[in-house]
């Protein structure tokens, strides 16, 4: 027999809607917890996305090496041009100062070293890069470098794509949100010491701001994926071939958080259904001040059912299912005396 219970959650919180304006040819904004789009603008088309390319890069860095493992700089360095941290030939350097030189200052150079020791080339590395981003749902990105150069081969993605791929480092990865984040980083070893800025000047411009990677080449334009988290709500912008990266990331927030708030529409802790049921994980999600109204939840119990899962809550928005989430059976505690007795029993 199936118990089904309706809530509608009533949320008060005023919010202003404003239209949006974007110099950019493709972009996103991308809620990175529930992986909600909450403002698009041709985001499935395939752009070249020049070094925002670096991410995955860093990715398959963080995946496959180990941090602290020491790196050799070989002849692949000597072919690197454009943005570089300028690491020589031979020369050695941690991962993870390679992952700050490569995130903050864009080195292609920090980019080749890592692919050429994380795997035994380029080409190899470029498939791992391939193969995460089909495991991801990155369904129309193709990487042939692991820099972003475009003038002999080219990496092909979509806004939508890319902001897949920043929820992921973002979300997975604790040592990406700290290096995308830093503005300043000093990188010493036998050699020399680098002094490293980050690129990235919406630091500086947007305090909300939680890092993000800057790309740059002639035909593929500006491209910039930015991260920014105010009121608990964590968000990815990410725009191609955009003349006004900064400026345009910076007002794309404003108007988002002022138009989106992060509601708990289910929060396990005060699950009270039912004494004999629990649910593992809460929800939460950004929503307008309309769509709070039209909110709701439905509870389903099947009691017949033999696994622990004896239901679960639909969350739907405007009718439309958003999220399920699995209702569990608590377990009825044995009484301890006879427990013991049976167990010494037939021990």
């Amino acid at each position: 027999m199936k118990k089904i219970v309706l809530f509608l959650f009533l949320l008060l919180f005023p919010i202003n809607v404003l239209a949006l304006s974007d110099s950019g040819s493709n972009s996103i904004v991308m809620d990175m917890d529930s992986g909600r789009i909450l403002y698009q603008k041709n985001s499935n088309s395939p752009h070249l996305i020049a070094s925002i390319t670096k991410i995955m890069t860093a990715v398959i860095a963080l995946e496959n090496g180990n941090v602290d493992d020491i790196y050799q700089a070989g002849e692949e360095v000597l072919e690197m041009y454009g943005s570089n941290i300028y690491i020589e030939y031979k020369e050695k350097m941690s991962l993870k100062d390679l992952l700050y030189g490569l995130m903050l200052r864009s080195g292609n150079d920090a980019a080749v070293v890592i692919a050429n020791n994380i795997c035994k080339d380029e080409k190899d590395f470029v498939k791992l890069m391939n193969k995460k981003a089909k495991e991801i749902g990155m369904k129309n990105t193709t990487f042939s470098n692991c820099h972003g150069l475009d003038e002999k081969t080219q990496n092909y993605s979509t806004a939508y794509d890319m902001a897949i791929l920043s929820s992921y480092a973002y979300n997975k990865f604790p040592l990406y949100r700290q290096i995308s984040k830093t503005y300043k980083y000093i990188s010493q070893n036998k050699q020399k010491t680098y002094l490293w800025y980050n690129r990235n000047k919406l630091l500086k411009m947007y305090e909300y701001t939680t890092g993000g990677k800057t790309g740059y080449t002639p035909s593929a334009g500006k491209t910039f994926v930015s991260t920014a988290r105010k009121d608990g709500l964590n968000l990815t912008i990410v725009t191609l071939n955009d003349g006004d990266t900064y400026g345009n990331h910076k007002q794309l927030y404003e108007k988002i958080y002022k138009n989106y708030r992060k509601y708990i529409i289910v929060d396990a802790k005060n699950f009270d259904l039912d004494k004999n049921y629990y649910i593992k994980e809460s929800f939460s999600y950004a929503l307008t001040n309309e769509e709070k109204d039209n909110i709701k939840t439905i509870i389903k119990i099947d009691k017949a059912l033999s696994l622990d899962v004896k239901g679960q809550v639909e969350v739907y928005l405007y009718d439309k299912l958003i999220k399920k989430i699995p209702i569990y059976e608590k377990q009825k505690k044995e009484n301890s005396k006879l427990s013991t007795f049976f167990k010494k029993l037939f021990s």
